[in-house]
């Protein structure tokens, strides 16, 4: 064996056994959680709980957690890219409401709409 190459971690089943009652006990809780009005909680439990499985899955089945740098670099990169679509839709989302026009109903409520051949 190459004593340059790369040593590969090499996880035992019991851990994706662990990690898959997990996912599974975690979509139990988002259902279980549906069911109750929470308000705007609810949105944040269930949110929490999406970004908890998203973790899981990208650390153990996606074998980030053991591997090098580059990786850990490029996941995080997705991460900021994700974050910088999120707040580019949010910004424009504030701006429109803003508009002027944002407001109006068009037409105006009662208004007969005909369409024209």
């Amino acid at each position: 064996m190459d004593p340059t190459a790369a040593k590969h971690h090499v996880p035992s089943p019991a851990l994706y056994v662990v990690v898959f009652v997990t996912l599974l006990a975690l979509t139990a809780l988002t259902t279980t959680v549906a069911f109750f009005d929470l308000g705007v909680l609810n949105n944040v439990l269930m949110l929490g709980i999406a970004v908890a499985k998203a973790m899981l899955v990208v650390l153990y089945f996606m074998h980030v957690r053991w591997s090098p740098r580059l990786t850990w670099t490029f996941a995080a990169s997705s991460l900021v890219m994700f974050a910088l679509l999120l707040s580019i839709t949010a910004s424009d989302i504030v701006i429109r409401r803003r508009l002027p026009f944002a407001s109006s109903v068009w037409p105006p409520a009662g208004t007969p709409v005909t369409i024209r051949p």
